[in-house]
């Protein structure tokens, strides 16, 4: 997302099993855009790892159990999250990539590429409408790799928040997190490990509902720049 910043990118290599990670790109919510896989390649060439990427559109093999289980981060990327899910689930990339996680493969991702890790999420994917150019959002259901919801652009789009608030409020969806754009969300086993950004203004946030309202609590990140 910050080609200019990739504070997060390096933090993310830095938790992998191996000081030369196999790094591998997984944009099927952007249909595969071919400037999206550039920038990922033109921003990871010039951290130490090795880049590839996993293109349904284009399946590079047939044995992608063995692709993804050789890769020791899985970076998926952002767009339509509606779209990764019919494409998973078809390919049956979330059970693959349960397997990896397993085996001790890093999993991340942003925007929707952070979404589909939850069991819901505040998506502008799932039949949501827009009117007089404010954003409604609707909750998507995605892999359940991690418990609750999340919305991410929490300070980066506008509507994010009061949709959040609003679909909570309303019991439409479960408790759970929301992120600041260049804040990331650090799990171990199913619980916050870590909450670090690539800006220092960036948070993430703890969202339930307490009796029939929104309650937010702000977490602070630990800023991985320069003191």
């Amino acid at each position: 997302m910050e080609p200019e910043n990739l504070l997060l990118d390096r933090y993310i290599l830095a938790q992998a099993r191996t000081a030369d990670p196999t790094v591998c790109f997984v944009p099927t919510a952007s249909g595969d855009q071919d400037n999206y896989v550039r920038r990922f390649y033109d921003a990871f060439t010039t951290l130490r790892c090795r880049p590839r990427h996993l293109s349904l559109f284009r399946v590079p093999t047939d044995d992608l159990d063995s692709y993804l289980l050789e890769s020791d981060v899985i970076y998926v990327g952002g767009g339509n999250s509606r779209n990764l899910v019919v494409l998973w689930r078809e390919y049956g990339l979330d059970l693959l990539l349960r397997r990896a996680l397993e085996r001790g493969s890093v999993l991340a991702g942003i925007s929707a590429g952070a979404n589909c890790w939850f069991e819901q999420a505040v998506s502008d994917s799932w039949g949501s409408v827009q009117s007089k150019g404010e954003g409604r959002a609707a909750v998507g259901t995605y892999f359940g790799f991690l418990r609750g919801s999340f919305c991410p652009h929490y300070d980066g789009e506008k509507h994010r928040r009061p949709e959040y608030h609003r679909l909570l409020a309303g019991g439409l969806i479960s408790d759970g997190w929301a992120a600041d754009d260049g804040c990331a969300l650090h799990f171990v086993d199913g619980t916050v490990h870590a909450i670090v950004g690539s800006r220092a203004e960036a948070h993430a946030y703890r969202l339930t509902r307490v009796n029939g309202l929104a309650h937010e609590v702000r977490h602070e990140s630990r800023y991985l720049g320069a003191a």
